[in-house]
């Protein structure tokens, strides 16, 4: 990840848990001001209610059962993001929002961001390791975290963080899920057809042991800050980024969004 003694990251606990169009709505505005302005943000967020998210690309209507989804009560909301579903529950998101142009490709700032985590995680007493590299799944492939593809994080041979990233109006945005306490078990339960595997695994599960959401937020922060060269400083005051999500959020809201072919 290029960076400068000079660029300024901030980062932003904002742990009390928000709503899926609203969690969406506010990385699509640090995605906006980290093209247009030069901003670079660590955001770590959690959910609440609890929420499926469709992948930006993803034929949702075909893939997944809507009257089941409706029936059941499910929030949804479709990300900004590439990538297949995720459910979200007992876990902790990451977003990193900044500036595109000096970045290498996809595939090398995706990984760069994992070793970011997985740095995080080994500080915490976690014993994970990043999957080795295997073809890219498609989109009809099930849920994110059905299997790893190369340079995702595995702790005893299942996955525990799913990534999803985003390049537009001169930003990058990288955000995922840190599968803490709940597995993806949601996904098949509405999927049509056979279920798609379920490969992951939360880190209570397989530590146990709980990791609270704020020590792996804290330890998120410090290897970012460890890695990445800048001055860092936690966001004192998010006005206008919460301002931007305001006037983004009826996109992430409305049905038309969500259920687009």
């Amino acid at each position: 990840m290029p960076s400068s003694g000079a660029d300024r990251w901030s980062v932003w606990f904002d742990l009390d848990p928000r709503p899926g169009p609203l969690n969406m709505a506010i990385d699509q505005a640090l995605l906006e001001r980290a093209g247009r302005h030069g901003e670079r943000w660590l955001r770590l967020y959690r959910w609440s209610p609890h929420c499926l998210s469709f992948g930006r690309h993803e034929r949702a209507a075909r893939r997944y059962d809507r009257e089941r989804i409706a029936a059941t009560g499910l929030d949804l909301v479709r990300r900004p993001t590439g990538g297949r579903a995720v459910w979200h529950a007992a876990e902790l998101t990451y977003a990193i929002a900044l500036p595109a142009a000096s970045l290498a490709g996809i595939r090398s700032t995706y990984l760069e961001i994992h070793l970011m985590l997985l740095a995080a995680l080994r500080s915490l007493e976690v014993d994970a390791t990043l999957a080795e590299a295997m073809p890219v799944p498609s989109l009809d492939a099930g849920a994110c975290f059905a299997r790893p593809v190369g340079g995702e994080i595995m702790v005893a041979g299942r996955k525990v963080v799913g990534s999803a990233q985003v390049r537009e109006t001169g930003g990058l945005l990288q955000h995922g899920s840190i599968l803490l306490g709940d597995d993806q078990s949601m996904v098949a339960a509405v999927s049509r057809g056979d279920p798609p595997r379920d490969g992951s695994a939360p880190l209570e599960r397989l530590t146990g042991r709980p990791l609270p959401p704020a020590a792996v937020a804290r330890a998120i922060a410090t290897s970012a800050a460890a890695r990445w060269r800048g001055v860092w400083h936690e966001a004192s005051t998010v006005t206008a980024v919460l301002a931007g999500a305001e006037r983004l959020l009826p996109r992430f809201a409305s049905e038309e969004w969500t259920w687009r072919a």
